[in-house]
C-alpha cells in the first residue's frame, strides 16, 4: 500500500465509521456479543483515545529531536467509565477533527524516516511505520465492529 493509500485510510475514516454504527441503540453498542472483544462503543471510544494519542506521537517526531514515544494502556482505558457509554457522538466528533487535522499533516511530512524511540522497548519508530500502524488501526477495528455486527441478533 502506498503512502497515499494510507494517508486516504486515515484522512475517509470517519464518515465510513459513522456510517457503520449510524442505525444502532444504546443496548447494541454496549452490549459484548462477542466474548472476550469489546463492545462497539468500547471500540469507538479506543479508536479517539488512541488516534490522539497516535496524533501526539507524530507532532513529537515533527517537532524534537530524538523524540521520545509511548502509548496508553489500552485495556485499562477501555474499562474506565468513560469508555462503557453509550453516547459514541462526542468521540465520534471528536474523531473527525482529529482525522482532519491528521491528514493535513500528512500533507506537509518530507521525511518519512524521521523517528522516535519507544520508552518501554526502546524500538525506534519512523513516521511511515506509524502510519502504517494506524492505518492498518483503522482497517482492524471497522473489522472488529463488523464481526460485532455480524453476530448481532
Amino acid at each position: 500500500m502506498t503512502t497515499e493509500e494510507k494517508i486516504a485510510i486515515i484522512r475517509d475514516y470517519v464518515p465510513s465509521l459513522r456510517e457503520q454504527v449510524k442505525d444502532l441503540n444504546a443496548e447494541q453498542l454496549t452490549t459484548a456479543y462477542v466474548e472476550d472483544e469489546w463492545t462497539i462503543a468500547q471500540n469507538i471510544h479506543h479508536l479517539f483515545d488512541s488516534h490522539s494519542n497516535a496524533y501526539q506521537l507524530f507532532k513529537r517526531i515533527l517537532s524534537e529531536d530524538e523524540a521520545k514515544l509511548s502509548w496508553t494502556k489500552q485495556d485499562i482505558l477501555a474499562d474506565l467509565p468513560d469508555a462503557q457509554g453509550a453516547d459514541i457522538s462526542g468521540s465520534l466528533m471528536a474523531l473527525e477533527g482529529l482525522h482532519m487535522r491528521w491528514a493535513d499533516m500528512f500533507i506537509n511530512i518530507e521525511d518519512w524516516t524521521k523517528g522516535g524511540k519507544s520508552i518501554n522497548s526502546g524500538k525506534v519508530y519512523q513516521l511511515a511505520d506509524l502510519l502504517t500502524m494506524y492505518a492498518n488501526h483503522c482497517q482492524n477495528h471497522r473489522q472488529q465492529i463488523q464481526d460485532v455486527l455480524d453476530v448481532m441478533p
